[in-house]
């Protein structure tokens, strides 16, 4: 039997992620899935099982991942008509919380940033101060 072409799996996982992408906003109509954007998709080599990274706006990510669970079925078998590949893998779908830390994380820097301005500003004051005091 011949080997796959490397990077195949890498494609089919892109193409999987960017078939979703269309398919969920114009075929799911499960009210706990809200405003969702798929960031990613990871295939098992032997194509059985891929597993699709989203983030939501306006749902529970819970909910929504429940949502999109349910209708892994319907999207299975559209995926299936559009790649035609031989084996269309079972979809598990994952909230990618990397969206929310990299928030996260941009509000401590503007933290840190605000605070060290400030005391960069009282240590300005202080020596005007002291060569004022001379």
């Amino acid at each position: 039997m011949p080997k796959a072409k490397p990077g195949r799996g890498q494609r089919v996982a892109e193409q999987i992620a960017r078939d979703l992408a269309e398919l969920i906003p114009l075929e799911v109509r499960d009210p706990r899935v809200g405003l969702v954007t798929i960031t990613g998709c990871e295939i098992t080599p032997d194509y059985a099982h891929a597993r699709v990274f989203f983030t939501v706006i306006g749902t529970d990510p819970e909910e929504c991942t429940a949502g999109l669970t349910a209708a892994a079925g319907m999207l299975r078998s559209k995926i299936f008509k559009k790649l035609r590949i031989h084996t269309v893998p079972t979809l598990h779908f994952v909230h990618d919380k990397s969206v929310e830390r990299g928030f996260a994380m941009d509000r401590v820097i503007d933290e840190a940033m605000r605070t060290t301005r400030s005391s960069e500003a009282l240590d300005d004051d202080d020596a005007s101060g002291a060569k004022d005091g001379r």
